[in-house]
């Protein structure tokens, strides 16, 4: 449903409502998403987003269309864009900062398991 804030604005309430998501322009112009130093994704104002992927992960994204390839590194599979045109453009970006979110989740919640046993 678009309620006629812009793209960015949508993506970034979004993300940012989540725990630990810190939200600020990068040395590039950016305006990057972090969780515990962890970049989740990263927003060219209205019209694409940016993502580092594990090479499984980003392979398999192509594969289903949902992204593309990064303009610095166009042969790398780990990193990825997509385009933001659509309404189903910024429900996507936000499923995929979801994405990146829930594998630095993981891997908080084991490190502090790990933690917690010494």
């Amino acid at each position: 449903m678009n309620d006629g804030r812009a793209a960015s604005e949508r993506i970034t309430d979004e993300v940012t409502s989540w725990p630990g998501v810190e939200a600020g322009l990068g040395k590039r112009g950016e305006f990057g998403f972090r969780v515990e130093g962890h970049e989740i994704g990263h927003l060219h104002g209205d019209r694409a987003a940016h993502f580092g992927f594990p090479r499984e992960v980003g392979a398999e994204l192509r594969e289903q269309g949902r992204v593309g390839p990064h303009p610095v590194n166009p042969h790398s599979t780990k990193l990825a864009a997509r385009g933001i045109d659509s309404e189903a453009d910024i429900l996507d970006v936000i499923e995929l900062m979801r994405l990146n979110y829930d594998r630095v989740a993981v891997r908080r919640s084991q490190s502090r398991r790990r933690e917690s046993t010494y």
